[in-house]
């Protein structure tokens, strides 16, 4: 039996932030981006130096329409720190994929580049859709990582177990932007109702 198809009345016109971290799961947020703008949600996307390499920056413009932001110090003439208002403008933030440097990061608060000083300067929900190798899941630091980072509210969906980039068979795969979309609604949804 399949899920029931969410109700994307309940995003339109929400301000997500999606952050794209260095994993080869970057392509599935294409798809994700695209989701949330045909839906009527506003996207704007922060990538990390290494996600750039997987996915390019162009993509996403082309699909938000906005500017991409891959560089803590990209605007110096704009008087209001960038990772400040993308967080104050935030209602939602999706890290899609989570690598295990990202969780890591923000488990610990490091912030060396603008997606992770966006996090730390956040307060909307966060959602993390983590995609790696199966026996990186599975090490103690990343499952440390994890329970901190629930411990602290931040929401996780996946990953699924499947067929990975390594050609092994494990847990490790990015959620289905589909899963992912339908998360998103739910959290929102759950926002709108408080």
């Amino acid at each position: 039996m399949t899920a029931p198809e969410p109700n994307l009345d309940i995003i339109r016109g929400r301000e997500i932030l999606v952050g794209v971290t260095g994993g080869i799961a970057a392509y599935k947020t294409a798809a994700l981006v695209s989701a949330l703008v045909q839906a009527g949600a506003g996207a704007s996307v922060i990538m990390t130096e290494h996600a750039t390499r997987f996915v390019g920056p162009l993509t996403f413009q082309t699909l938000t329409g906005r500017p991409v932001h891959t560089d803590l110090f990209e605007s110096p003439d704009v008087y209001k720190a960038e990772h400040i208002a993308l967080a104050e403008r935030a209602e939602l933030v999706v890290v899609a994929p989570a690598t295990a440097n990202c969780l890591a990061k923000l488990a610990h608060g490091i912030a060396d580049d603008l997606l992770s000083t966006v996090l730390l300067a956040v307060e909307a929900p966060l959602l993390a859709a983590p995609a790696m190798n199966a026996r990186m899941w599975a090490h103690p630091a990343v499952k440390a990582n994890v329970e901190l980072l629930r411990s602290r509210g931040v929401r996780f969906i996946g990953p699924e177990e499947g067929r990975l980039a390594c050609g092994t068979v494990g847990p490790g795969r990015m959620a289905e932007p589909q899963e992912i979309l339908r998360q998103i609604v739910d959290i929102l949804g759950s926002r709108a109702k408080a």
